[in-house]
């Protein structure tokens, strides 16, 4: 069964609350997604260590449901730092 954004912008922000989320289906399929997440929680946090931070955030459902997941992850500060 596919799952939806909402659903997984609901296990995001229960694990960082704080955050700042895009969240997208990439295909219209429910298993193809694209996410920025933007949170404090990853200061002093490599790239790694943050995706490992979201995929525990989405638990069984990176097993289950997602198929594909293309991730942004930044700090504030790293967000701000950005140019358009």
């Amino acid at each position: 069964m596919p799952i939806t954004t909402d659903a997984l912008r609901a296990k995001l922000l229960t694990a960082f609350p704080d955050a700042d989320l895009d969240v997208h289906d990439t295909t219209g399929g429910g298993d193809h997604f694209a996410a920025r997440v933007v949170t404090a929680a990853f200061a002093g946090r490599g790239l790694i260590d943050r995706h490992r931070l979201v995929y525990a955030a989405l638990g069984d459902s990176m097993r289950a449901d997602i198929h594909a997941l293309t991730l942004t992850t930044q700090t504030p500060e790293e967000r701000r730092g950005k140019t358009p």
